[in-house]
């Protein structure tokens, strides 16, 4: 069993993250996790912090001579607008401290967690809602989804998104996508589809999509205003067999769908044509089972189910997508109440993104990879490396 947690705020010194489980033997770096916190802050419609934050990530233990050790492994983000935006913070973290002086936030904004965690909490102050409900989290979650990652690169399973729709920019036809991703799928795998996005300003994978995509942010900016999106994200060489049909909590389409929605925005999952699955028939829907190539192994004429049957993956790409709404932090007001006064008042505005869609996507491939990485150790688990790999290999091999 792998598990993580992470701890911070938004603006508090650092994000802190505990990555427990990982086998002894899996190649690690700071590099492996660094070019993924990079790619978090990619996307045209970015707001301020994407120009303070430089994440780095430090290692702090369970890891030794560019291997991990099975002991935890500790990782901590220094948050740079700590220094920059909060110099107050000091006096809010400190033990006893009365918080005198520091201003109340009072105002929530609609759509944001800011209401809800402060009557859940008793809290007359949302500011610690807003600063532990913030995406800012995702930084560590990204650090931490990128060492089980690691590993599953080791054992060829690649995960890898790209943006579908920007507010109303975005693929009308879904064949065209679903055949440029198999196009790139084919050339190099899940990480063929992410090193094509990522040379896209929102990480389409159309140059005409791009620029309207552009010039759509521009105009919403410029209105105050801002814009959700979808995206899909894909999984290449996942084997058989990973998750279960016999209890409702290991099926691992369930899972996905959980890890998707976890990340901060998120309001809805398909996997692979689930959607259009509603009103399809039967007939027209299902996957052929058919012979590879080979004549060795059984395999799908299609991929409809988004390599996933019955709560189990059957060996075709992992197809997940997800919608993201509109940020809620908007220039232009909306109607809110104070819930010190209990007037009526325009919300306020504190830096934020005109989207974050092409950023949610990298978050979502990192949650995507945990995932199958703690399906993967659950099947073939050891206390090494070593003994992982022995066993996918056995067993690809039956």
């Amino acid at each position: 069993m792998i598990r993580y947690l992470t701890a911070g705020e938004s603006h508090g010194a650092a994000l802190i993250g505990i990555v427990e489980g990982m086998p002894a033997g899996v190649p690690l770096t700071t590099e492996d996790i660094d070019d993924h916190l990079a790619r978090r802050w990619l996307g045209f419609g970015r707001g301020g912090r994407a120009r303070i934050e430089q994440d780095r990530v430090e290692l702090l233990s369970g890891v030794r001579f560019g291997k991990t050790i099975g002991s935890p492994i500790a990782l901590r983000l220094e948050n740079a607008a700590h220094h920059k935006d909060r110099s107050d913070w000091p006096n809010v973290m400190a033990i006893g401290g009365s918080g005198e002086g520091i201003e109340p936030v009072t105002l929530p904004r609609p759509g944001h967690a800011d209401l809800a965690g402060a009557q859940k909490y008793g809290f007359d102050d949302i500011r610690p809602v807003i600063e532990r409900a913030s995406a800012r989290e995702t930084a560590m979650r990204v650090a931490c989804c990128s060492v089980a990652r690691a590993m599953l690169r080791h054992l060829g399973i690649e995960v890898g998104s790209h943006v579908v729709r920007i507010g109303i920019v975005g693929w009308e036809d879904t064949g065209a996508w679903q055949e440029q991703v198999g196009l790139l799928v084919s050339e190099g795998g899940a990480r063929a589809v992410y090193e094509a996005a990522d040379e896209s300003n929102v990480r389409m994978l159309d140059n005409d999509l791009t620029d309207a995509a552009v010039e759509h942010i521009k105009e919403t900016k410029a209105a105050g205003d801002s814009l959700g999106g979808s995206y899909e994200v894909v999984a290449t060489g996942v084997p058989v067999g990973l998750g279960s049909y016999v209890h409702w909590d290991r099926r691992l389409d369930g899972r996905l769908a959980q890890a998707i929605l976890s990340i901060q925005g998120q309001k809805a999952v398909e996997i692979g044509d689930g959607f259009s699955g509603g009103s399809t028939p039967g007939s027209q829907f299902h996957d052929p089972i058919t012979e590879d190539e080979q004549g060795h192994h059984l395999t799908r004429g299609s991929n409809r189910a988004g390599g996933i049957e019955g709560g189990v993956s059957n060996g075709m790409p992992i197809i997940v997508r997800g919608v993201m709404k509109p940020i809620p932090t908007l220039v232009k007001p909306l109607e809110t109440v104070d819930i010190s006064t209990g007037e009526a008042q325009p919300t306020r505005y504190e830096r934020s993104d005109v989207t974050s869609v092409p950023a949610a996507s990298t978050v979502a491939e990192a949650t995507v990879a945990w995932v199958l990485a703690a399906a993967l150790l659950e099947r073939y688990g050891g206390d090494t490396f070593e003994q992982v790999e022995q066993r996918l290999a056995l067993d690809a091999a039956t």
